[in-house]
């Protein structure tokens, strides 16, 4: 069987896999999640968290593994597993992009919001000493957790946490020989109003996935349908 990495979005934290990690491990699989810095369990202040402090996280436990993992990113995630597979290509399988951000060399996650504004929700608030980024209280439902239960909207947000500015406005370095020789695959949502459709459809025909995966639900399948994603992450494996 095989080892996942699960790496949340921004504003979350390893809470968000809460529901997928125990069907994965019921199907035989060992899994590993992790509050990026600044995120969930972890203190470091959100005002000087880096990528670079996030791929270090990343690629300190993926240099503790004897073999080969899943790597999973959600969301802002995909800027973060692109980045560690340039650095750490030989110690991931595959990579897997949950309605997450795919860049393209020396693209910045704020280029890719920018590019799709006119076709997503504009959740993001910049704080006033401008390290940080806020989300728009009542547009969280419709922009997150549209498919998802009352119960599980309020839970999330009550964890939801500042967001670090840094790791949006800095561009990825990425090269063929490194992350361009991990294989890729994407998981779609289709009824997502965080990153749209379109956009993710653009970022992953830009930077080729070896698989498309279609899920007909919002921004956070974990929530809203985890055994559909637990199935097909148990495929991969």
């Amino acid at each position: 069987m095989s080892t996942y990495l699960l790496v949340h979005g921004a504003w979350h934290g390893e809470w968000c896999w809460e529901r997928v990690v125990p069907l994965l491990q019921g199907a035989g699989h060992r899994v590993l999640t992790l509050d990026l810095p600044g995120h969930g369990k972890d203190k470091t202040a959100s005002s000087k968290v880096t990528l670079e402090d996030y791929t270090d996280c990343l690629c300190s436990i993926l240099d503790d593994e004897s073999e080969q993992v899943i790597l999973v990113g959600h969301s802002m995630g995909g800027i973060v597993i692109t980045q560690t597979a340039e650095y750490r290509p030989e110690k991931i399988q595959l990579l897997v992009y949950l309605c997450a951000f795919l860049p393209a060399n020396e693209q910045t996650l704020f280029q890719i919001l920018e590019n799709d504004k006119k076709d997503s929700l504009p959740t993001v608030i910049i704080s006033e000493d401008k390290t940080c980024l806020k989300l728009k209280d009542y547009l969280i439902k419709d922009a997150f957790y549209g498919e998802c239960s009352e119960s599980d909207i309020f839970e999330a947000k009550e964890k939801l946490c500042l967001q670090p500015l840094l790791p949006f406005i800095t561009p990825v370095h990425v090269t063929e020989d490194n992350f361009g020789g991990v294989p890729r695959i994407y998981i779609e949502t289709l009824k997502d109003n965080a990153i749209s459709i379109r956009c993710q459809r653009e970022m992953y025909t830009k930077t080729t996935c070896n698989q498309i995966i279609t899920m007909d639900t919002d921004h956070s399948p974990f929530f809203s349908q985890p055994e559909v994603l637990s199935t097909h992450l148990n495929k991969l494996g």
